[in-house]
């Protein structure tokens, strides 16, 4: 457990160190109040995610092995790729359905979303970082310390959850966490989690670009009426269950 927490805090600690170098440049360059803009945004979360990456992977705190992929799951891959499409109408649904969360990082996400170089760090970058810490090294951590797999899959949800620093994306970080512990957990290995992020983010970033008013309701999406977007549920229901299905049956662990 100390160590996915320490984990965790230097997670959180390269963060803070990559957004303070940051606004110094902007500081130096443009003037002690200028307000980092969307390319300093997009430049933080690129140091952050190379340096993470390096950090973990140098001092061997995050396990990558080709192993699994030479067994070439290419079946696990597909379905998870109909996995995270099928997630995305229900999950946006049961969100709507919540309490309204504050959204502190509504600007932020906004400026990163609206520049084309935005998915370099949300669509690639974070999916990989994110993988191969949460995943990688905060679960794994926690599984040799707790002998009940779903308890560590749980807390590293949770952390997952907290460090995104956002209530509005929590209960959406939650349930996803859960569902990419399950897939290291069943195989060891972070590749299946890449891919299911790579999808989820992509896709949020192609509807932000298609609709961009951050206040928009998936009933708006979807004309005003609800019994489409019931359906549009319902469908995607008959996507995601399935594809859960199929990942149990080939994901079993031996």
């Amino acid at each position: 457990m100390k160590k996915a927490i320490v984990y965790l805090l230097i997670f959180v600690g390269i963060q803070l160190m990559a957004g303070g170098l940051v606004k110094s440049a902007y500081a130096v360059i443009k003037g002690p109040t200028a307000a980092v803009d969307a390319v300093g945004l997009i430049i933080t979360m690129a140091l952050f995610s190379v340096t993470t990456m390096a950090v973990f992977l140098l001092m061997k705190w995050a396990e990558v092995s080709p192993r699994w992929i030479r067994t070439r799951p290419w079946g696990v891959l597909a379905w998870c790729v109909l996995a995270a499409t099928g997630a995305i109408i229900p999950s946006a649904w049961l969100q709507e359905a919540m309490p309204e969360l504050p959204n502190w990082a509504e600007n932020e996400f906004e400026l990163i979303m609206n520049n084309r170089l935005g998915y370099l760090v949300i669509g690639l970058l974070a999916p990989l970082v994110e993988e191969l810490v949460f995943r990688g090294a905060i679960l794994r951590a926690l599984l040799q310390w707790q002998r009940n797999p779903w308890a560590g899959i749980v807390i590293s949800a949770l952390m997952f959850s907290l460090v995104h620093m956002n209530p509005a994306q929590m209960p959406h970080a939650f349930l996803i966490g859960i569902l990419l512990g399950w897939m290291y957990w069943r195989t060891g290995s972070i590749v299946p989690g890449v891919v299911y992020h790579w999808v989820n983010n992509s896709i949020a970033y192609l509807l932000f670009a298609f609709y961009p008013d951050p206040n928009i309701q998936i009933t708006d999406i979807f004309g005003g009426q609800q019994q489409r977007v019931l359906m549009a549920v319902g469908f995607s229901l008959c996507i995601l269950i399935p594809s859960i299905v199929q990942l149990n049956q080939l994901m079993r662990k031996e």
